[in-house]
């Protein structure tokens, strides 16, 4: 993707409790970039998980994630995340991210996290709020991909 494809970015500055013997961040901590943002992403809709946790007994569940590395992510470094909704799937959302350095196009990293909508009491799927997709496709628009 190009870094124009996303409407949110989320920055960090590598800290050197993130980074290994060679000043290069560990592969565990893009995975913290990548659930951090999409927190944050979800801020910016303005989404509030945890009451929405609590009003419908509904939460979401990490079922898939993958980090494809490009280039070295190294101390002390500013970085910007961004993250969008690839996919509304009927109880799940597929979101694509992207690492760059700040304010750059070049890609350090790039990734997917797959959330299913599970219902607390049983533990079986159920459906993504409407008011959840309404504001996702305002925010990241129609170029995402519809339930199949």
């Amino acid at each position: 993707m190009a870094r124009s494809d996303f409407s949110f970015f989320f920055p960090f500055r590598v800290r050197y409790s993130e980074v290994d013997g060679q000043m290069i961040v560990f592969n565990a901590h893009y995975l913290t970039y990548f659930d951090s943002a999409i927190t944050e992403y979800f801020r910016a809709l303005p989404y509030d998980y945890r009451e929405q946790l609590e009003k419908c007994g509904e939460d979401f569940h990490t079922v898939k994630t993958v980090v494809e590395y490009s280039a070295p992510i190294t101390f002390d470094q500013i970085i910007e995340v961004g993250v969008r909704t690839a996919r509304i799937g009927r109880s799940s959302l597929t979101f694509a991210l992207e690492i760059h350095p700040e304010g750059e196009e070049s890609c350090l990293a790039s990734g997917e996290v797959v959330w299913v909508n599970t219902d607390v009491n049983s533990h079986r799927s159920a459906p993504v709020q409407e008011e959840l997709v309404g504001k996702l496709r305002a925010l990241d628009g129609d170029s995402m991909a519809a339930a199949s």
